[in-house]
């Protein structure tokens, strides 16, 4: 059974760091790709980060590029997605998934490629 379960999240002010986690279990990763998620007060889901299951592609908004980073801790099936510098827009509730491979380069940032959700994290970027 696929599951995903995400940690960390919360309350930050502007300008400051925050980590995500999401334990994957059921699945080798090896084999999925793994996309975050974030989705505003009436807003859709946007996709914020993607990393392939080879490891060897990465790919990032263009609002988040550069502040953020997705990366796979392998060991422990853990994908962590760091965030720094973070802004108020950054605020919403975030959501890793996972999507069996291959996923075309153009879809990796689009949620209706990804059939397995964790369960949300809010964060809130606030002064």
């Amino acid at each position: 059974q696929v599951q995903l379960v995400q940690s960390g999240g919360g309350l930050v002010q502007p300008g400051g760091s925050l980590r995500l986690s999401c334990a994957t279990s059921g699945f080798t990763l090896d084999h999925y790709g793994i996309g975050w998620f974030r989705q505003a007060p009436g807003g859709e889901r946007e996709g914020v980060a993607s990393l392939s299951g080879s490891l060897k592609t990465t790919a990032y908004a263009d609002s988040v590029k550069g502040r953020f980073t997705i990366s796979r801790d392998k060991s422990h099936n853990t994908v962590y997605l760091q965030m720094d510098n973070l802004k108020p827009e950054d605020t919403g509730v975030y959501y890793c998934a996972t999507g069996q491979e291959p996923i075309a380069s153009v879809l990796v940032l689009h949620h209706q490629v990804y059939n397995h959700w964790g369960q949300g994290t809010q964060v809130t970027v606030s002064s």
